[in-house]
């Protein structure tokens, strides 16, 4: 890896330079110290295990991890290498398991991560080796309302105080109770760096994606709070089928009803920094579980899930509005992939990406951002630039 020269901040606040998309120096650094830095990382919910022995695998930042619900019903959350000689433990997505084992020298996990078992131990082992120092590593777990946080940092603050305003648009995303069942999954890879895929605003929205347009988006109109210190955002808005029902669009306008919302408050997004989006347009409740592969892809898992309350009728409904309304092909986002990679596609070039819609003063970030301005990321670049050790123009 080549390390190129030092970024140059620009001076206004509503100014990124292009390069922090494209160099891969950045991108290494981004691992350190973002990914693995004090930050909370959503990496499941807890209804994707709903059986003792389940668990899923997922890879963030390039470190696979191992989630399980253990023989007496809790979560639990290891790095997935095996505490011998490191080798992965499980290569599987998901699954149901009593014991995992490694395959090189077949040394035997149980699902708490615990080591029980070492071919030969007698045979040649120090004396002093005790199976107690060699159960599977953890990062530090939290949960909020059933959804898994992951940091590699002890410096990661209390996730109620991490989470802080945007913690009850997460929470109505999830019912409010998190008592959520899985319907399935969606995964796309996209052809784009992770902030790009991650620096969507609202103000695109209803220009971009035709289906908004169709459904009367009303992003001025919905409520908005941005996090002070790291830019999280959350947002509800207004959606209403249209006046025919939604016959002039399509054969079936029954997948556009809203049967457990008022569509005053039709769509409710959640952006964190880094990389989690949570979103609930109609009946759509959707998790958006994201890791960088390289400087130009980041992978995203699209999770779709129902009410543990709904009956057989509305878990279709979900389903149909799930598979047809949202995700990486669906209505409303088709056209976010295509977008993604022009995006990193453009940035190749010198210069930087400036946000014009909501900013009133260009030496000074603001926080009274209205939901469909797109200066609403520039806290969140802010905190970036400081964590990533940038200075502006003119600072020391």
């Amino acid at each position: 890896m080549v390390v190129e020269a030092p970024v140059r901040w620009p001076r206004k606040v509503n100014e990124i330079p292009k390069e922090v998309f494209v160099r891969e120096d950045l991108f290494e650094q981004e691992m350190e110290k973002i990914f693995k830095g004090p930050e909370w990382h959503p990496v499941a919910h807890e209804s994707e295990l709903p059986n003792r022995r389940d668990f899923k695998t997922v890879v963030l930042a390039r470190i696979p991890l191992l989630i399980t619900r253990d023989d007496s019903d809790q979560i639990q959350v290891f790095f997935n290498s095996c505490t011998h000689r490191g080798t992965q433990l499980e290569p599987s997505r998901k699954g149901n398991k009593k014991l995992f084992e490694c395959p090189y020298h077949r040394w035997v996990f149980n699902g708490s991560g615990e080591l029980i078992s070492c071919p030969k131990r007698a045979e040649g082992y120090a004396p002093s080796f005790s199976m107690n120092r060699y159960s599977l590593g953890r990062p530090r777990v939290a949960n909020f309302k059933g959804l898994i946080f992951v940091s590699f940092s002890e410096a990661a603050p209390a996730l109620e105080d991490y989470l802080g305003e945007i913690s009850d648009t997460l929470a109505a995303i999830m019912a409010n109770d998190g008592r959520l069942r899985l319907l399935g999954y969606q995964k796309i890879v996209f052809d784009s760096n992770w902030k790009g895929y991650n620096d969507s605003d609202s103000y695109h929205a209803a220009l971009l994606h035709g289906a908004f347009r169709a459904l009367n988006w009303q992003g001025g109109k919905g409520t908005q709070v941005v996090s002070k210190l790291r830019g999280h955002i959350g947002a509800t808005s207004e959606l209403s089928i249209p006046k025919d029902g939604g016959s002039s669009l399509l054969k079936d306008p029954s997948l556009l009803e809203f049967r457990d919302e008022d569509p005053k408050v039709g769509s409710r997004v959640v952006k964190m920094f880094p990389l989690f989006v949570a979103v609930k347009h109609l009946d759509v409740i959707n998790l958006r579980f994201a890791t960088p592969i390289s400087v130009d892809k980041t992978e995203v898992h699209y999770a779709y899930f129902a009410h543990v309350d709904d009956d057989e009728a509305m878990v279709r409904h979900r389903i149909r509005q799930a598979s047809n309304f949202t995700g990486p092909s669906g209505f409303v986002s088709m056209e976010d992939a295509s977008v993604f990679q022009r995006i990193h596609i453009g940035n190749q070039t010198p210069g930087v990406a400036a946000f014009q819609r909501g900013v009133t003063d260009e030496d000074e970030i603001s926080f009274d951002y209205k939901q469909n301005d797109e200066a609403s990321n520039l806290v969140k670049w802010d905190y970036y630039r400081r964590i990533m050790g940038f200075a502006r123009e003119g600072e020391q």
